[in-house]
């Protein structure tokens, strides 16, 4: 778990690599989260009642 270690922070930073480990924002990922926009739900009008004769 040194320089060497691929999968640490450490090992990305000497490799100059990026990953899960180092992320490349510096953003926390609640502030860079944006509002998403959703269709509402249609909802169906119920047939019209038939008429008994």
């Amino acid at each position: 778990m040194g320089k060497g270690d691929r999968k640490t922070r450490r090992g990305k930073t000497y490799r100059g690599s990026y990953g899960n480990t180092r992320a490349h924002s510096a953003q926390p990922a609640v502030a860079a989260a944006k509002p998403t926009v959703t269709k509402s739900a249609v909802v169906k009008k119920a047939a019209p009642k038939k008429k008994s004769a």
